[in-house]
C-alpha cells in the first residue's frame, strides 16, 4: 500500500541557519562562562589584587616599590611554588604571603580543572547543553514530545515539509540521536512534564506541540503544562482511549486528538476490501474522506464519464490511472473503465457507499 507525504517547499534557509548557529554559539559560550566564569574572575582578582597587596606590603617592609605590571607575575610565581626572589623576606606578613599564595592557587585552579575534567569526560552533558542552546534560538517551531517509533516518523515528516522541529525525550538511543543530528533537530533530554524542560524546548515561542508518547497520562500532563505556558499553542495529541480522546479535545482546547484505533480502523477496513481510505476530515461538522480504488468489472463507476459520475453521485475524481498513465484532475469527458485506478474525494458516508457498490458481486 503506498504511503502519503505532504512536502512543503523549503526555500532559502542558509542565512537563517547561519544566524541561528551564531546565536547558539553565543548562548553556549554564555553557558560555559556561567560554568567557569566565577573561577576565572576569582583567579584574576587574586593575581591582580594580590599583586597590588604584595607590592604595598613590600614597600611597607622598607623595600623599593615594584612596578605594578610586574606584580601579577610575582603572584603567579608564588602560586607555582617558585619564589619571586632568592632571599626569604624577614617580615612575617611577607612570609605568610609566600606560603598562602600556593594554597590559594591550588584551590582556584583545582576547582576549574575539576569542572573541565567533568565536562570533558561527560560528553553527553556538553552535547545536551549545545542542543539546548540551539533550541533556544528557534521560533514558530513544532515540539515533538516522545521520540519513539511514532515520534521519529512524525519528525521525519515535519522536516521533509521544511518545518523546524525540537524533540523532547527522557532517554534515547544513540542511533536515534544520530538520526536527529542528520535532520538538524535538537533533542532536549528530560521529562516533558517539567516546566523547565518545556521552556528549554521553547514552548513559549512554538507554534505547535505534538504529544505522542505511549502514555495517555503523560500526554495529558504535558498538555496541561504546555497550555498554561502558552495559551496560543496549537496542540496535537496521540491517545489510546477513544473516550479519553474526546474529553481531551473538549476540556483542554486541543486542536487535534488522534487515538490509535481511530487511525488504524480505516486502514484495516480498507485493506480488507482492497481499497485505501484516508483518515476522515471534518469540515463544518461534515465528515469527508478520500479513497483509492480499482474499478471492478460491472461497477456503477464504469458506466459513464468523469463529469457524469461527479455530478450524479456528488463526488470529486481527483486522479485517474490507466495502463501506467496517471492524470491528475482528469477531464470531464474521460470515460471510466473497469481496471482504472481512481482517487475519489467525497463525504464519508458517500465513500462507504462507493466502496460497497464497487465490490465485485459474488458468483
Amino acid at each position: 500500500m503506498p504511503t502519503t507525504r505532504l512536502i512543503y517547499p523549503r526555500g532559502r534557509r542558509g542565512s537563517t541557519r547561519l544566524s541561528r548557529t551564531l546565536r547558539a554559539v553565543w548562548r553556549d559560550t554564555s553557558a560555559l562562562w556561567r560554568e567557569f566564569g566565577p573561577s576565572i574572575l576569582l583567579f584574576a582578582l587574586v593575581v591582580i589584587g594580590g599583586g597590588w597587596l604584595y607590592g604595598e606590603l613590600h614597600v611597607l617592609a622598607g623595600n623599593p616599590r615594584i612596578p605594578f605590571n610586574d606584580l601579577p607575575y610575582y603572584v603567579l610565581r608564588m602560586m607555582v611554588l617558585e619564589p619571586p626572589t632568592e632571599d626569604v623576606p624577614a617580615e612575617p606578613y611577607l612570609i605568610l604571603f609566600w606560603y598562602l599564595m600556593p594554597l590559594v592557587g591550588l584551590l582556584i585552579v583545582g576547582r576549574g580543572a575539576a569542572d573541565f575534567v567533568r565536562l570533558f569526560f561527560n560528553r553527553g552533558e556538553r552535547r545536551s547543553a549545545w542542543e539546548e542552546a540551539v533550541a533556544s534560538t528557534y521560533r514558530n517551531h513544532v515540539i515533538v514530545l516522545g521520540v519513539g517509533h511514532v515520534g521519529l516518523r512524525v519528525i521525519r515528516a515535519l522536516t521533509h515539509m521544511g518545518v523546524e522541529v525540537v524533540g523532547i525525550e527522557q532517554k534515547t538511543k544513540a542511533e536515534v540521536g544520530d538520526e536527529l543530528g542528520k535532520l538538524d533537530v535538537p533533542l532536549i533530554i528530560g521529562d516533558g512534564r517539567s516546566e523547565e524542560v518545556l521552556d528549554k524546548a521553547g514552548v513559549k515561542h512554538a507554534q505547535s506541540l505534538i504529544a505522542c508518547t505511549a502514555s495517555d497520562q503523560t500526554n495529558l500532563e504535558v498538555i496541561m503544562r504546555a497550555r498554561d505556558m502558552n495559551a496560543a499553542l496549537r496542540i496535537v495529541a496521540r491517545v489510546w482511549d477513544d473516550r479519553f480522546a474526546r474529553q481531551i479535545k473538549t476540556f483542554f482546547n486541543v486542536q487535534a486528538v488522534h487515538s490509535a484505533s481511530d487511525l488504524a480502523a480505516p486502514v484495516f477496513a480498507g485493506a480488507a476490501v482492497g481499497v485505501e481510505i484516508t483518515q476522515t476530515l471534518q469540515v463544518h461538522s461534515v465528515d469527508y474522506s478520500m479513497i483509492r480504488l480499482t474499478v471492478t468489472p460491472g461497477s456503477f463507476l464504469s458506466s459513464g464519464t468523469v463529469g457524469e459520475l461527479q455530478k450524479q453521485y456528488d463526488l470529486d475524481i481527483v486522479l485517474q490511472g490507466r495502463d501506467g498513465n496517471v492524470e491528475v484532475q482528469p477531464e470531464n469527458t474521460n470515460r471510466v473503465l473497469a481496471g482504472d485506478t481512481l482517487v475519489i474525494f467525497a463525504r464519508h458516508d458517500r465513500i462507504l457507499e462507493i466502496t460497497e457498490r464497487n465490490r465485485p458481486k459474488p458468483g
